[in-house]
Order: structure tokens, then sequence, then C-alpha cells
């Protein structure tokens, strides 16, 4: 987007003119778009539910994905919605503000999820769980009273490599999460237009604009997320061997059931020893290595 044209959205007001923010805004764009188009995301006359927490990732989404529009790359209609949830402390009247300051299309509900989610998890416990499996559950209700065909999230690049960790430390299983699904009804998409987006462009990004970033610590649960040791060991890796997180994402968009070891995903049972001959370079054929 020219921030000297003259119809300059107003995400975009006093956006800075160095060429380290005009290079760094443009990678966004670019990721973003990489993402949207490798994993399908636009549907014809769609219009999306675009959650916003007031975190750094969620007005960053919210900018790019208008900039694709302006640049009509994004044919999609974009209602920004926050779910207002009831933490102690949360300052209400600033995303609304936001929002309505910058001419975004919106949609504010209250729902005090707070205080169910004390109730039910036990003194200790952390509660992200089933506070994320509540408000997911507002927000797809929210989808459908608004006409929208997907839930747009912002989790990024490292969200979802923290993710895949915290699946293969605690959880016993390769899984992260996916840029693109369909949620259990079947009648919504839940899209991640950042899943390549670096953390740290986002930060970067959302600081430069100086949007008004609501902490994601309200709730005072967050010491000592599993999430937050895994954080702390892909940083270690990554001051150690910078470059380290791209790598891994990488692998997470190559992988070779062959050379895993679950057989509900390659027939190990039935390979030949003269299947090699049929094609020695299929990716789906073990090869030592």
């Amino acid at each position: 987007m020219l921030d000297e044209a003259d119809d300059i959205h107003p995400l975009f007001s006093g956006a800075p003119k160095s060429t380290e923010f005009r290079k760094l805004r443009k990678r966004l764009v670019r990721n973003a778009r990489e993402a949207i188009e490798a994993y399908g995301m636009v549907e014809k006359d769609a219009r999306w539910l675009v959650c916003l927490s007031g975190g750094k990732d969620s007005y960053t989404l919210l900018a790019i994905l208008y900039e694709l529009k302006w640049r009509g790359l994004l044919p999609v209609d974009i209602l920004a919605c926050n779910l207002d949830q009831g933490q102690p402390g949360f300052p209400a009247t600033v995303l609304p503000k936001f929002l309505e300051d910058m001419c975004v299309p919106h949609r504010i509900e209250y729902q005090d999820t707070y205080s169910v989610v004390v109730d039910k998890v036990p003194q200790g416990r952390t509660y992200c769980a089933l506070c994320s499996r509540l408000r997911r559950g507002h927000l797809y209700r929210i989808a459908r009273e608004e006409g929208c065909s997907a839930v747009v999230l912002g989790h990024h690049r490292d969200d979802i490599l923290e993710t895949f960790f915290m699946n293969l430390f605690h959880g016993g299983r390769l899984a992260t999460m996916p840029p693109k699904l369909v949620n259990e009804e079947g009648d919504l998409f839940v899209y991640r237009p950042l899943a390549h987006v670096a953390e740290e462009d986002c930060e970067r990004f959302a600081k430069a604009m100086s949007y008004p970033i609501i902490p994601c610590d309200l709730c005072g649960s967050q010491d000592g997320l599993q999430r937050q040791q895994v954080k702390q060991i892909l940083d270690g890796w990554e001051s150690r061997s910078p470059g380290r997180r791209q790598v891994m994402f990488r692998a997470l968009m190559n992988a070779r059931p062959s050379h895993l070891l679950d057989p509900k995903l390659f027939d190990f049972a039935n390979l030949k020893r003269d299947q090699i001959k049929f094609d020695p370079n299929a990716d789906d054929l073990p090869r030592l290595r």
C-alpha cells in the first residue's frame, strides 16, 4: 500500500517511511499471501470473521489483510471481532475505540467465560485450555450469526512451531496448528494467514505502528506454562544457530511418511523389495541415507 495515496486506509496512517519498515511490511504481505494461496483460503464472495485479541499478532493480521484487500489480492469481506471474556483488568474501551478510529467494521461481544474457567479449573492449573475452548465456541457462534464462512486467527510461524514441540514433548504425537481446517460441525473454516510469518516481524510491525497492545497475561495464569518452556528452548536454539526456526518450520512442510513410524500413514507391511524399480525418486518410498 502506498502511504501517499489518497485512499490510504487508516490502519496505515502514520506508517514509518524508513527503508527498513518498508522491507518489513513487504515481507509480511508476501508471507501472508503465500500462505493464503498455498492453503487455498480464498473463496469467492466469502466473509471472514477476523479475531482481534488486542495483541501484536492480531493487529498485524488485521493490517496485512486490509493491505491485501487494497491491492485486490484478497476478495473477501472482513468483519473484525473481539470477545471480551471478562478477565480482571481487561481495558474494554481500547479495541472498540481503535476499530472505530480505524473505520474497521467490527463486533464487540462480552461473555464472562473467565468466571466459568476459574470455577472449573483446579487451583494451580492453567486456565488456557478451557478458556480457549470456550472462546472458540463463542467465535463460531458469532461467525454463524454474522454470515461468515471462516474464523480467522492470528497464529504465526512461531506459534505453530511451539505447538509442534509441545505435542512432541508432552502429547506423544506429531501434530501442530494447521493453517486451514474445518470445525467439528463442518460449517466453518478456520484460517491462519500468518502461518509463514515470524513472531519477531509481528512484534516489530505492531511496535512501529504504535498499535495499543493489550497484554496476554491479564488472567494471571501464564506462569510456568509448557508453551513458555518450549519457547525458551527454541529461543536458545535460535541464539546459537540463527535461522534454526525457519529450518524447522520448513521441515513441517516437507514430511516423509515413509521415513516416520506410523503404519497408518505408510504401508510398511506390504512394502516390496523390488518396489524401488517403479519410481526411484518417489517421495513415498523409503531410501537409505
